[in-house]
């Protein structure tokens, strides 16, 4: 990869490729990595400690300013994510507008593009928000409705894959058995299969089903308590 030249950035150096091509771990310093972890901590994103190590956790957190600013997610820091991280006009990541077309009134939205989901009540205020874990090629875009489906209950506390894994706070919003639920547990030892900081992103892929985080699974819980419209969208 040719690298065109470096300018400074506030107190780093940024090294400019040719746009959309990924700037390689060892492009960037240290000093420039913290810059950028300190920025995505700004903005909400949270990559972990500010250390300089543009690791797993870094990754993650690039995915969803990524996905927050309508870049391509990569995880990897290009030029143009860069460029985009330290504008001004930088989106955060942990609080979003509702998308457009989802329509009106109480309803879930998810946004299968953000990897993102909103709770907004009747008068269209966003309850809650937050990161998830989904699949899209079980999940397709459309309107669904919360319930009982297929002659299975609306809501199980402690549902089960069958094996060796509890889904939690289980609630069915399309057939069969498609819901949202925390992210599965081992039944073993009651620990997650992956970490609450993978939501949001692309990193995984559920069975079909909405993963969330725990206290997020509750909130959706109540908040389905009585039937509610789900909107998917891409």
């Amino acid at each position: 990869m040719r690298i065109l030249t470096r300018i400074g950035v506030g107190t780093a150096a940024l090294a400019v490729v040719v746009a959309g091509t990924t700037i390689p771990a060892d492009a960037l310093t240290v000093t420039q990595t913290k810059a950028a972890q300190t920025r995505l901590t700004k903005l909400g994103c949270t990559p972990g400690p500010v250390d300089g190590k543009a690791g797993a956790m870094t990754s993650a957190a690039t995915v969803r300013f990524q996905a927050a600013n309508a870049l391509s997610q990569t995880g990897a820091i290009n030029s143009t994510t860069y460029a985009r991280l330290l504008a001004s006009t930088a989106k955060r990541c942990d609080v979003r507008a509702v998308p457009r077309r989802t329509g009106t009134g109480r309803r879930i939205v998810i946004s299968q593009g953000q990897n993102w989901v909103w709770l907004v009540d009747a008068k269209g205020k966003v309850v809650r928000q937050g990161g998830i874990i989904d699949n899209p090629t079980y999940l397709k875009p459309g309107t669904y409705t919360s319930g009982a489906k297929c002659g299975r209950a609306a809501r199980i506390r402690k549902n089960t894959d069958g094996g060796r894994l509890y889904l939690n706070n289980f609630v069915r919003f399309a057939p069969c058995g498609i819901g949202f639920h925390q992210i599965p547990t081992y039944k073993s030892n009651g620990a997650q299969i992956h970490a609450d900081w993978l939501l949001g992103t692309n990193s995984k892929a559920s069975h079909g089903c909405i993963r969330v985080s725990a206290s997020m699974s509750a909130t959706i819980w109540s908040f389905a308590a009585t039937s509610v419209r789900v909107v998917v969208i891409r």
